[in-house]
C-alpha cells in the first residue's frame, strides 16, 4: 500500500476546451472523475485543487514571445498561426491561455506533492499535454505540463528524473525539451512513426547520452506484444538510471477503439501497464511518481475506465476488472452524452506475454522495434542490448 495520494483535480479543467466537434473533449475527463467518484475509488482520498501555472513557470519551457502570444489568442481568440494556434489541431479559442496555465498549474501541484513528500504518488488525469514545443502549440497541446513540470523539479535540485510515456503518440515535446539533458530519461512507446502523428520517435533518435528512447511499435499491436516490449525496454533503463521520481504519461488513445490510432490494446491491457508502472515507481523511484492524462479520443468507451484504473491503481487499491459500472453513472453518461455506457470495467481480456528473456524472433516486426530500440540505447546504460 502506497502513502500519502493526492489527486489533482478542479472543475475548470474542464475549460480546455477547443470546442465542438474536437477530438480532445473535456467531457472525457469529467466522465472519468464522475466514475471514479460512482466506483467509491475516490473514497476517502484527499483531491486537492490547482492554480495556473505562473508565466515564470511556464517560461521554464516556453518561449517568451510564445506565451505571449497565447495570452494574445487569449484575450479575442484570433488565431496566430505563426505560432501554430488557429490549426485543425489547436482552435484558438478566447481563454486558451488560461485554460492551458491551468492544465499545468495542476501538473505543477502533482509535482510539489510529490517533491516536498507531502504526497508519494499524485495524478493529475487532465494534464499530459506532451506535443506542445518550446515556441508552439502541437497535436491539440498548447503549454507543455510534463515537460513544465520536470523542468520545476529540475530547478529545485533534483538531478535524475525518469520520464516513461505510453501515449499512442510520440512524446515529442517532452523528447524536445531535455534531449541532451542527461538528468531527465525520456522513454516513449508509440505506434510508429512511419503510420501516425507526429513523425517522430525513431529508435535512433537517443539525444548525447541515449537518455532519449524511442519504441516505436507496428500498427496492430496489441496487449501482448505491446507488454512484451514494455517489458523488454523499461524495467531494465529505470533500474539502470534510478531516479528520484518517475513522471509518467498515460495516454489511453493506444485501445482498440480509439479513432486515431491503430494499436489494438484493451483496457486490461492499459490497466496491465498502469500496474507495471507502479511497482516500478516504488523499485526504482523510491515510491516518488507523478502520473498526468495524455491522448484518448474515445470518451465514453474508453478514457473513463482506463483513468479510473489508474487512479485505482495509484490509490494502491485497484479495481477487480470484472466490477459493474455503476447505474448513475451508466445514466449520467446517457444523459451527457447520448452513448451507451459499458457495463463493466474489463474487456474480457487477460494479457498474458512472453518474456524476451526467454528469445527473440528477428521475423516478428515487435521483436526488431524492441531490439533496433535496445543497441540504439542500452550499450549508454552499461545494458546489453541483446537478450
Amino acid at each position: 500500500m502506497s502513502q500519502a495520494v493526492r489527486v489533482v483535480w478542479d472543475d475548470a479543467l474542464v475549460s480546455y476546451d477547443f470546442g465542438p466537434g474536437h477530438p480532445l473533449a473535456p467531457v472525457r475527463v469529467e466522465l472519468t472523475m464522475a466514475l471514479a467518484r460512482d466506483l467509491g475509488v475516490l473514497d476517502g482520498t484527499e483531491t486537492t485543487g490547482c492554480v495556473p501555472a505562473t508565466e515564470d513557470e511556464i517560461a521554464l519551457v516556453h518561449n517568451r514571445d510564445y506565451i505571449e502570444a497565447v495570452k494574445n489568442v487569449s484575450k479575442d481568440g484570433r488565431p496566430d498561426l505563426r505560432y501554430g494556434i488557429g490549426t485543425e489541431d489547436n482552435p484558438a479559442f478566447v481563454g486558451v491561455h488560461e485554460a492551458s496555465a491551468l492544465v499545468t498549474g495542476a501538473t505543477l501541484a502533482a509535482a510539489r506533492l510529490v517533491w516536498t513528500g507531502e504526497a508519494e504518488h499524485a495524478v493529475n488525469i487532465a494534464g499530459g499535454l506532451h506535443h506542445a514545443m518550446p515556441g508552439a502549440a502541437s497535436g491539440f497541446c498548447v503549454y507543455n505540463d510534463p515537460a513544465v513540470a520536470i523542468a520545476w523539479l529540475l530547478s529545485q535540485g533534483a538531478t535524475r528524473i525518469a520520464y516513461v510515456d505510453v501515449d499512442v503518440h510520440h512524446g515529442d515535446g517532452v523528447q524536445a525539451a531535455f534531449y541532451d539533458d542527461p538528468r531527465v530519461l525520456t522513454i516513449s512507446l508509440h505506434e510508429s512513426p512511419r503510420t501516425l502523428f507526429p513523425g517522430t520517435g525513431f529508435p535512433q533518435e537517443t539525444g548525447a547520452a541515449g537518455t532519449a528512447v524511442n519504441v516505436a511499435l507496428p500498427a496492430g499491436c496489441g496487449d501482448a506484444g505491446w507488454l512484451r516490449a514494455f517489458h523488454a525496454v523499461v524495467p531494465p533503463l529505470l533500474h539502470a538510471f534510478a531516479p528520484q521520481i518517475l513522471v509518467t504519461q498515460q495516454g489511453c488513445d493506444s485501445h482498440a477503439l480509439d479513432p486515431l490510432a491503430h494499436l489494438m490494446l484493451s483496457v486490461d491491457g492499459q490497466r496491465t501497464a498502469y500496474a507495471a508502472l507502479h511497482r516500478l515507481a516504488h523499485e526504482t523511484a523510491g515510491g516518488r511518481w507523478i502520473a498526468v492524462g495524455g491522448g484518448g479520443y474515445e470518451l465514453v468507451q474508453v478514457v473513463p475506465r482506463a483513468w479510473t484504473h489508474l487512479m485505482a491503481e495509484a490509490l494502491g487499491r485497484p479495481v477487480e476488472p470484472s466490477t459493474a459500472t455503476p447505474e448513475t453513472w451508466r445514466t449520467y453518461v446517457r444523459e451527457r452524452t447520448g452513448e451507451l455506457a459499458p457495463l463493466t470495467m474489463t474487456d474480457g481480456r487477460h494479457p498474458q506475454w512472453r518474456d524476451i528473456s526467454e528469445g527473440y524472433d528477428p521475423a516478428d516486426a515487435i521483436d526488431r522495434a524492441v531490439i533496433a530500440t535496445r543497441k540504439a540505447v542500452f550499450p549508454f546504460h552499461g545494458l546489453d542490448p541483446m537478450p
